[in-house]
């Protein structure tokens, strides 16, 4: 196991893909974000607040389940609700943890439209690590990572977690 990014490289990363997000969109205007639970709710929030701080703001921002819109997994019997925030006309940014084959982010864009339809959808990771098998690509990336399929990489979150890092380590190693 090796830890790629410790608490305060994912804060600079965070903090940098704020900064982007706002310069890209020319301000925060019809702004939406929208965190894939859990991971991504979670760094939704954060740059949330980080935007909210430096431009004096109050984006809107929503977890989305997209548990009913995978095509590999079973529905949940108790689906998500629609989104707390209206999505209709904006610029929806989904933010997740790792961008890999990019099933989830498809499977995250057809929530976002059954809930409205979005102006643009951007897509904001914390980690790409390649390895696509859909045409999707990440508008904001805190930091790329060529890994091979044999390695996992996981995002640690203090909510979740309780301490903040990346680590990649062989696929069934997880403990070591």
């Amino acid at each position: 196991m090796k830890e790629i990014m410790d608490a305060s490289s994912m804060k600079r990363s965070l903090v940098r893909m704020a900064h982007e997000i706002v310069e890209k969109n020319k301000g925060v205007d019809g702004l939406v974000l929208v965190g894939i639970r859990t991971r991504g709710e979670f760094l939704a929030r954060r740059l949330k607040a980080m935007i909210d701080g430096f431009e004096q703001c109050d984006i809107p921002c929503a977890s989305l389940d997209i548990s009913q819109w995978r095509d590999d997994v079973e529905p949940s019997l108790n689906p998500q609700l629609p989104l707390a925030v209206p999505v209709k006309d904006r610029v929806v940014i989904l933010v997740d943890d790792v961008l890999f084959r990019g099933r989830t982010v498809r499977a995250a864009m057809d929530g976002v439209m059954h809930c409205g339809r979005a102006r643009e959808i951007h897509l904001a990771v914390l980690v790409d690590r390649g390895h696509r098998e859909l045409p999707i690509r990440a508008d904001y990336v805190g930091k790329n990572v060529p890994t091979s399929l044999d390695e996992e990489v996981k995002v640690l979150v203090s909510e979740v977690d309780g301490r903040d890092g990346v680590i990649i380590s062989e696929r069934g190693n997880e403990n070591e």
